[in-house]
């Protein structure tokens, strides 16, 4: 385990170079390190096949870009950072969201682009790989749904003006649909199933969207009057 003074010191040194960085590319020693890590834990995943077990490796190698991570969006200008934007994604797969969106607002508000072999801008990705963690979480036992929610409500929020394909949007739509109808708000959900419908209708809500007018209209029957 990394001490409490090595921790202080990886962090401050993210933060002088990203400082110094300004917004040309990130640079500098703290960045070259975290590179080098960066690669090799990269070739332990490209050697296993089961993503299963991809997501349990990034679990366990998160903590190591922690330091540095914390340190760039404390003192970063904006410098293209491509350490930064692959522990992003590797977050959302390790089912990170609150650390992956602290990142994703850094970068949609400096324009940080993704890794080279993305097609898709960064809001794009960003709406994209949540919606589709947001999505395996809902349907596991236990999940957090009101955590959910916010989350997909902050990637919404962030991504609202990009220019994304419609298939991607209605994705993060159907996936604040099941947040929104898991916590009980059932006006929300609905809205949500209809806008991923009018951007996709091959998105697969059609029966929801009819079970869940439904329902509301047993609610409303079944609610007090007066």
């Amino acid at each position: 385990m990394t001490s409490p003074a090595r921790r202080h010191f990886e962090r401050v040194s993210a933060a002088l170079a990203a400082a110094d960085a300004g917004e040309a590319p990130m640079q500098g020693e703290a960045y070259e390190l975290m590179q080098a890590a960066l690669f090799e834990d990269y070739r332990l995943l490209k050697s296993t096949q089961s993503m299963e077990r991809k997501a349990e490796i990034k679990r366990e190698l998160l903590p190591k870009y922690a330091e540095y991570v914390a340190g760039v969006l404390e003192a970063g200008q904006g410098a293209q950072d491509d350490v930064l934007m692959r522990v992003m994604l590797w977050r959302i797969d390790a089912g990170d969201l609150a650390g992956a969106i602290a990142i994703a607002k850094y970068a949609t508000q400096h324009g940080l682009t993704p890794p080279d072999q993305f097609e898709r801008g960064t809001p794009a990705i960003i709406a994209e790989e949540v919606a589709d963690q947001a999505l395996k979480q809902l349907d596991e036992e236990g999940a957090d749904t009101t955590a959910l929610l916010v989350h997909l409500e902050d990637v919404e929020a962030l991504t609202r003006d990009a220019d994304m394909h419609d298939q991607i949007r209605a994705k993060l739509h159907k996936a604040l649909r099941g947040a929104c109808r898991a916590t009980g708000q059932l006006d929300d959900a609905q809205h949500h199933l209809e806008r991923a419908l009018a951007l996709n209708d091959r998105i697969g809500v059609k029966k929801d969207l009819e079970r869940l007018e439904r329902e509301r209209k047993q609610n409303a029957a079944a609610a007090p009057t007066g």
